[in-house]
């Protein structure tokens, strides 16, 4: 059977301790990056006025989250874009073209009524394959 690492943002989500989940799990070859917002940790503000602003912070969250498992770009396979304001996905395809455009894994982007937090414009999650 294969081991479970489960792991806390860095940094962590505010909702991460109050709702228990972990950020980041990696089970065999997989790694699995839940819903990922641009607020900051510390403080609680949502970083970036715009969806590109906030896809940008998110897609480093991302990133970062894939580096301490020992990936990058090119081990991701899909991310999952969920957005407030579809008639604005150009912006939030730019970011994401930016970051992971060379390595071209599967991209999805849907519109959602709202995320957690009304400022919150963008949240995106990633799987990714080490093997």
């Amino acid at each position: 059977m294969d081991e479970i690492t489960r792991l806390g943002g860095e940094p962590p989500s505010p909702y991460e301790t109050q709702y228990g989940f972990s950020r980041t799990v990696a089970v065999g070859q997989f790694v699995l990056v839940g819903g990922t917002t641009s607020v900051d940790g510390a403080s609680g503000v949502v970083l970036g006025e715009t969806p590109y602003e906030q896809a940008v912070v998110v897609l480093g969250k991302l990133l970062a989250e894939l580096t301490r498992l020992g990936c990058g770009v090119e081990q991701a396979v899909q991310l999952r874009a969920y957005v407030t304001d579809i008639s604005r996905a150009d912006e939030v395809g730019r970011a994401f073209a930016e970051v992971f455009g060379v390595a071209k894994p599967l991209f999805t982007m849907v519109e959602v009524s709202a995320l957690i937090d009304p400022r919150m414009q963008v949240e995106i999650e990633l799987v990714a394959y080490r093997g």
